[in-house]
């Protein structure tokens, strides 16, 4: 149910896409053609002719990494690990149904309830994603539903009707 890296780009990772970047700054001082980079770099032309752009405009600060994207969290570390928790305990400890699955909607408002905060699903949805957690979908059975039945079927009627 989660993921190993929580998704995005890793500290490592902007390190290592800046240093290209800015071995790319160097080759634009020395007026290297930007095929060549591309081709040097492994990257396409398009982006480097952007990072070009950049570079004239603002020099190699230009290029460096900004950090990570996306919004600020509204959540701080302490408040993740709490969420986390309580997800981990499960819906019925919480006080919701017998189904023992999580909702987008269920999370919001154990969300609100802990933390006095509101999100919209979608944003739950880029929490969860950000905390390292996936969506898994649960076998829907129906309730009349006949194992005995079932494996009756496979194991007799449904060969009888291949050959």
């Amino acid at each position: 149910m989660r993921y190993a890296d929580g998704g995005g780009l890793s500290e490592q990772g902007r390190a290592k896409r800046e240093a290209v970047r800015l071995q790319a700054a160097e080759w634009f001082a020395q007026d290297m053609p930007v095929a060549e980079i591309a081709r040097r770099l492994r990257v396409s032309t398009h982006a480097v002719y952007v990072w070009r752009r950049r570079w004239r405009a603002g020099g190699r600060a230009a290029l460096a990494s900004r950090g990570a994207g996306g919004a600020n969290c509204r959540l701080d570390q302490r408040r993740l690990d709490r969420l986390a928790q309580a997800l981990e305990q499960g819906p019925v400890a919480h006080g919701f149904g017998e189904d023992q699955s999580w909702t987008l909607a269920r999370v919001a408002d154990l969300i609100a309830r802990m933390f006095h905060t509101r999100y919209t699903l979608r944003g739950v949805s880029y929490l969860l994603h950000r905390m390292g957690f996936s969506p898994r979908v649960s076998a829907h059975r129906a309730v009349e539903r006949d194992e005995d039945a079932v494996t009756t079927w496979r194991r007799e009627t449904w060969p009888a009707g291949k050959r």
